[in-house]
């Protein structure tokens, strides 16, 4: 599975951004998709991740209630749409697939095998 990341950009606080997440390849053996972040000399960071096939959800508590997490399988894309963006939000984002399906929706970077380009989000105050 091949993944690009888009949509990022420069923005201010309280504005939002729609990230997408093109998948191609295998797409059919995809169970989840995630979204990740990782800012300068921080660690990589969950953010939200969906059911390829199901639409089930789970998000990082820091982004509950501002991000949401949707699929549109017809088009092979994951998208985030992200509102009331704050600074601490910026990050470069990534998203990842696995194949691995699991009971409940994972949230370590490890636990992903694939891997798209990353795209910067940057939220000035």
């Amino acid at each position: 599975v091949q993944l690009q990341a888009s949509g990022g950009g420069l923005v201010q606080a309280g504005d939002s951004l729609r990230l997408s997440c093109a998948a191609s390849g295998r797409t059919s053996s995809t169970n989840n998709v995630g979204w990740f972040r990782q800012a300068p000399g921080k660690e990589r960071d969950f953010v939200a991740a969906i059911r390829w096939n199901g639409g089930s959800t789970k998000y990082a508590d820091s982004v509950k209630g501002r991000f949401t997490i949707s699929r549109d399988n017809a088009k092979n894309m994951v998208y985030l749409q992200m509102n009331s963006l704050e600074p601490e939000d910026t990050a470069v984002y990534h998203c990842a697939a696995d194949r691995h399906y699991t009971t409940v929706l994972m949230t370590a970077p490890g636990q992903y095998e694939f891997w798209g380009q990353e795209t910067q989000v940057t939220v000035s105050s």
